[in-house]
């Protein structure tokens, strides 16, 4: 199954609280794993991004903002390093969303790939600055573990949007 805009599948229009259900289930991925481990990917970092994507019109910085500073409080963490990161993220996925799209979903993972690279290496540089030690490289393998995650997580957050292939007369859409 090709998800793109060449597809010749139409996508419904995403739903306002499946979107948010979305965001808040990644949000307790992220509460439920612990953050010394390495390969854990960032969950809210990468649905944020697939839906910035897929649907800027209901998410933008404003939700990443929000999920940020709840990360923040959940790890104990210098107050705005998640935030300042999920912010630059989705202003970069929106940037790029147009033409990420138009790649098959395979591609578009090492097209999002700097971007999730882009978090854990703000979140490094802002607890620098606040006295902490840079982290071990361990700690950038998480976006390279999203960029595999990238194409199951946006088929999976996209399935209740697909079409039925055969056409029923009795069916609004």
């Amino acid at each position: 199954m090709q998800i793109h805009n060449r597809s010749e599948q139409i996508l419904r229009p995403a739903q306002l609280m499946y979107v948010w259900f979305s965001l808040l289930l990644a949000l307790l991925f992220n509460f439920l794993s612990p953050s010394q481990w390495p390969i854990m990917p960032d969950w809210v970092a990468l649905i944020l991004c697939i839906w910035t994507i897929r649907e800027s019109r209901l998410v933008g910085m404003s939700w990443a903002f929000v999920l940020g500073i709840l990360m923040d409080v959940a790890d104990a963490a210098v107050l705005g390093q998640h935030a300042l990161a999920y912010v630059l993220l989705t202003f970069g996925a929106a940037v790029v969303s147009r033409r990420v799209q138009w790649f098959p979903l395979t591609q578009q993972g090492l097209h999002v790939l700097p971007l999730l690279i882009l978090v854990p290496l703000v979140q490094a540089i802002v607890r620098s600055i606040a006295g902490d030690d840079f982290p071990h490289w361990s700690y950038f393998i998480s976006p390279f573990i999203s960029s595999l995650l990238w194409m199951p997580a946006t088929i999976l957050l996209l399935l209740p949007q697909l079409r039925p292939h055969e056409r029923d007369e009795t069916r609004p859409i």
